[in-house]
């Protein structure tokens, strides 16, 4: 089976399996690797977008991807910079039609 963690708010919550929505064929929507976490930031602004993200991948395994959910122009380019900038690798994102933009990063490690 598999699950996926949220994180909410600098916590993460308990393991919830992973609907048929949120997977096509195994892979994310556009072709990500499976995530390990999900973060949702779009009511953040910037240093915090930034400073949730870096401390959501500090509590995962090397290897382990997770998905940013962000809202803004700051963010979506300080944040994959950012992440990049640390080591980790930005697999790719995904615009959603209410201006959310799903972001896949995968720990490095």
């Amino acid at each position: 089976m598999t699950v996926k963690n949220e994180v909410d708010d600098g916590m993460r919550k308990e393991q919830t399996p992973l609907q048929d929505s949120d997977m096509t064929g195994g892979t994310c929507h556009s072709g990500m690797a499976n995530e390990t976490s999900r973060l949702d930031i779009t009511r953040e602004t910037c240093p915090m977008t930034f400073v949730r993200t870096r401390l959501a991948l500090d509590r995962m395994a090397p290897g382990e991807v997770l998905r940013v959910l962000l809202k803004g122009d700051e963010p979506r380019r300080n944040v994959p910079r950012t992440a990049t900038e640390q080591g980790h690798a930005v697999l790719g994102t995904e615009e959603g039609a209410d201006g959310t933009v799903s972001l896949w990063i995968r720990k490095a490690g």
